[in-house]
Formats: structure tokens, sequence, C-alpha cells
């Protein structure tokens, strides 16, 4: 007898008669279709999924890189799926309120947050309580699309590669700054990282986000930091600002002419903001593979191509194991530069 079908006979099966061991042949049928009935959950699951609207929850305000991918992931999976995708902002609390919302909904395909590293990696490094827990709450789905990270520096510093910014800083003694999107954006935390790789003291000017930071550098305001390259296409156009390197792992058909790093000696520097999508953990395996599947189309249609290339976002569409893998390594790389910095949430 399989080890399934013994498993499941009563403990004390019944001596006497043909109906009592009709009754307990019956019992062992019942639990071996149980059984498959179980296994087969979430393959049906997955068949009929989605078989309502769907919300892609989005922790914050419209417009940035979140709400884009998920305008743009959304209406190309509605177009193959069927079924609406609806984008639902959720802004509050640094994306924490919205972040929350998916951790608690239900596990059945219909709820996901698409998030960026600040949700993803840098809110749990820098907060130590929060209501929920990325890693153990959300199961990963796919990476989405990442936007390569420029180091810019103004005009005015005559800087033209990475060893002449560092001996620039070096020679003002401290005094050199750099600018972010605030504290805690991977603005800051990518330029905490690098100067420690490279030796330089900077002060760092935090700003109100990239709509404050950009001005800054375009002005002279401060005189360096990270940026994708839409904030100052135009500016380096003109020669107002410089790029002197890429945190990739290659170069980017962006500015192909732009080193990375690597290239530069600073070794295993690579660092991409990036946007991912999330499910509640507990939504059926392969709810999730499924979704995936259909995300890498859907970024890699030619017109969601053009429309991301535009924003300066290079598709992605992962698996969930290549984003899980992923994921680990974000939120290992920015927990260990919160600790370094000192780094806590405002």
């Amino acid at each position: 007898m399989p080890a399934t079908a013994r498993d499941a006979l009563p403990t004390a099966l019944p001596r006497a008669g043909a109906p009592r061991l009709a009754a307990a042949c019956s019992l062992v049928a019942a639990s071996l279709l149980a059984s498959a009935v179980g296994a087969a959950q979430p393959t049906d699951a997955a068949k009929r999924w989605p078989d309502r609207p769907v919300r892609l929850l989005v922790p914050y305000v419209p417009g940035g890189l979140p709400d884009t991918l998920a305008r743009v992931v959304g209406q190309r999976l509605t177009e193959t799926l069927g079924r609406a995708f609806l984008v639902d902002n959720r802004p509050g609390a640094g994306g924490v309120i919205g972040t929350e919302l998916v951790a608690r909904a239900l596990p059945d395909g219909h709820t996901h947050l698409v998030a960026d590293l600040g949700q993803t990696a840098i809110t749990p490094a820098m907060t130590p309580k929060l209501p929920y827990d990325i890693e153990r709450d959300f199961a990963p789905v796919s990476l989405l699309g990442t936007a390569p990270f420029f180091l810019a520096v103004h005009s005015s510093t005559g800087v033209q590669t990475l060893p002449e910014l560092v001996a620039w800083a070096k020679a003002r003694g401290g005094s050199a700054s750099y600018g972010s999107s605030g504290v805690g954006s991977p603005h800051h935390l990518a330029m905490e990282i690098l100067r420690r790789r490279v030796g330089m003291d900077l002060v760092h000017v935090p700003y109100k986000g990239s709509g404050q930071s950009t001005p800054a550098l375009v002005s002279g305001e401060v005189p360096m930091l990270f940026t994708v390259l839409p904030s100052v296409a135009a500016h380096v156009k003109a020669g107002t600002v410089r790029l002197v390197a890429v945190a990739s792992a290659q170069r980017t058909p962006q500015a192909p002419e732009v080193p990375t790093f690597a290239e530069l000696g600073v070794k295993g520097f690579v660092l991409l903001p990036s946007v991912a999508m999330l499910a509640p953990a507990g939504t059926p395996r392969a709810i999730i593979e499924r979704l995936a599947a259909e995300i890498g189309r859907a970024v890699r249609h030619p017109e969601a191509q053009q429309r991301l290339a535009a924003l300066g976002i290079e598709p992605v569409g992962s698996t969930p194991e290549a984003y899980a893998v992923q994921l680990k390594a974000d939120i290992a790389l920015f927990r260990a530069a919160v600790q370094a910095a000192g780094i806590r949430a405002e």
C-alpha cells in the first residue's frame, strides 16, 4: 500500500464485517481525495486568477518611479489578462501606511505592492520597529525596472573624472558638500557608501526631494550629487553638469560614454534605484509565478519600453527567485550603510 494511503487509514481499523471495512475504505478514499484537491488548489487558483480587478498599491503620491511603473505595467496587464489592474496611491508616513495595508491584505493575488528601494530596503534599515517585516510579510514577485544612478558634478568644479573629484574634495579639507533628496534617500546613502570607499570627507545637504536638489546642483549651490539621467540630461547637454560615473554593473545605453565605478577602480559599487512588485505572504505560488511571467512580457512590450526609456527607466521583469536574491542583497547593503553612517529616521 502506498505510504499516503497507509497514513490515511484510521488508527483502529474495525475488525468486524464488510460494512465496516467498506466504511474504512471510504474514509481512505475521502482522505486521498481531499489531499488531491488541496494539492490542486494553487494551480486551479492560478487558472482562475484574476477573477476580479487587481489593486496595485503604491505607497506614495502620484508621479515618481513606482507610480509610473505601476501604471505602465498595469495598463499592459489589463490588456493581456482581461481584468483591470488599478493603481491605488496610499501615501503617508514615508510609505509605511500603504506598505502595511498590503502586508495585511488577503493573500489571494488581487492586492500587490509596487515600491522602490525606500520601502523595500532603506526604511527597514533605518526604522527598527515597523508594523511589518519586509521579508516575513511579503513574497517577492518581480523586479520591474531600474534607473541607473549617475554621479553628477557642477562644471564650476572643473572636475572631469572620479580621481579628480576625490582630489578636489580632499583639497577642501572637509568643507566640500553634496546634495540629496533627503535624509535616508538612495541619493544620500549612495554618496555615504561612495565617500567611505574613496576617502572623501563631505558635508551632506539634504533637500525635500529631487525637485529641490537637482536645481541646487544646476545652480552650483551644491557641487555634486547622485541623480537619474532625465533629471539633468538637458544640463549635461548644455555643459552645466558633468556625469563622472554610473553605479551600474555595465555601462548604460542611456549614456554609453560614462564609465562605471568598477572601471574607475571602485569595485562592487553597484546601486540602482529600482521598483519592484511584492505580494502579501501566503499568496499562492502559482499566482506569483504567473504574474511574474506576465510582468516580464509587459515590460518588454515595445510601447512600454519606449515610455520607460523616455523616463530613464530600464525594464527588467525578473523571476520571483531572482528578485528574492536582489532584495536580500539590497537589505544587507543599506543596513550596513545606515549603521556605518549612524543614520536614523527623522
